[in-house]
């Protein structure tokens, strides 16, 4: 969409599903069937627009920035998405109270009363996703009156071309897998953390704390490292080795500490707290600086393409995952080794991987 429609005319496409999206899950009809169809039908124009405004930073950042901050601006475009998230796993608990385990919330009026609640967010919701729409149609340019950058003015591949190239580039499709792999864990596996963490009598606001710093954590970690990526040029596989090695350590650290009648670890507040918090950390921060080595290693593919593939490929491994738990979902102890496993094998095909800056090439060399 970014490399047909341009930058603005994307956002504005992309937005407008998501107020269509949010208007139709607060249509008041008393028909329950119509309106288990209407938010269906919101979630899935939500879900449309989902993967194209994950995909935006990579393009914005080398339409927008110069060679020194692109990094930085991936991170920050990136990552503030992620804080959605973040939002997300405290309004849930705070606005709508949860059902589960209080008696009392079986009689009518506080069936109504969570009713209410749950309507009074999709109100709310929908007016904020209009306001950015309105603010995005108001003023947001596709592009800066000059080109920050040689790579910015460039020529790009078309699609069909650009999916050849992806498809036998053997080093993008290294990356392509350590990056998909564990994200698309770890996003399937946050969904759920309040089911995982229920056995060992984590409540659901806690899990929803959990969520929140890891994510907020994330972001301010990976905002950290990408404008360390932009002061010294060439170290993103250094930073990916650093914090894939941290996600496999802290999520060896959850896993084991849940089996707690294996390993006798301590198995207190503090302690999932910790490791599940350096879980999203690394993890989350990494996302900006597998983006920025997508682009560099398949240049002149176009950024939307090239993140595009990898976030697909990551809704794919997180959907399987999803798919496994509604069979096996008695016993989950298997999702929390998932973790670690998908954490080492992306280490180890970051290890493997011989990295390239050929974006960054061409500005240094037609700068000089």
């Amino acid at each position: 969409c970014f490399f047909i429609l341009g930058l603005r005319v994307t956002v504005l496409l992309t937005s407008s599903l998501v107020v269509l999206g949010a208007g139709l899950r607060c249509v008041p009809v008393s028909d329950v069937e119509i309106r288990k169809k209407l938010i269906h039908g919101g979630q899935l124009l939500n879900g449309l627009a989902g993967p194209t405004v994950m995909n935006a930073a990579p393009f914005l950042s080398t339409t927008w920035f110069s060679p020194d901050e692109r990094a930085t601006a991936t991170a920050i475009a990136s990552l503030l998405n992620a804080l959605g998230s973040a939002a997300a796993f405290l309004v849930g608990p705070l606005v709508v109270p949860p059902p589960n385990g209080t008696a009392h919330l079986v009689s009518q009026s506080s069936t109504q009363h969570i009713k209410d609640r749950i309507e009074a967010m999709l109100y709310a919701e929908f007016g904020m996703v209009s306001l950015i729409f309105s603010a995005a149609l108001a003023y947001f340019p596709s592009r800066p009156p000059f080109p920050p950058s040689v790579a910015a003015a460039s020529q790009r591949l078309s699609y069909r071309r650009s999916f050849c190239r992806l498809l036998s580039n053997f080093r993008f499709l290294m990356i392509a897998l350590a990056y998909a792999i564990p994200l698309g864990v770890f996003s399937g596996w946050s969904g759920v953390l309040d089911l995982i963490l229920t056995p060992i009598h984590v409540s659901q606001v806690d899990a929803g704390w959990i969520g929140f710093w890891s994510i907020v954590g994330g972001c301010v970690v990976g905002i950290a490292m990408a404008r360390f990526a932009d002061f010294i040029r060439g170290m993103l596989k250094f930073i990916l080795l650093l914090l894939l090695s941290g996600a496999t350590l802290a999520s060896t650290w959850f896993t084991l500490t849940c089996l707690t009648t294996v390993t006798h670890l301590p198995l207190t507040t503090a302690t999932l707290y910790t490791s599940c918090i350096l879980l999203g950390i690394f993890l989350n921060s990494s996302i900006p600086i597998f983006f920025e080595l997508f682009v560099e290693t398949v240049y002149p593919v176009p950024e939307g393409i090239s993140c595009g593939v990898v976030t697909f490929l990551s809704n794919v491994f997180m959907g399987v995952l999803l798919f496994f738990l509604t069979f096996y979902h008695t016993e989950i102890s298997w999702f929390n080794w998932c973790l670690p496993g998908s954490c080492l094998l992306s280490l180890l095909l970051i290890l493997c991987f011989r990295e390239s800056y050929d974006r960054l090439y061409l500005d240094v060399v037609v700068s000089v």
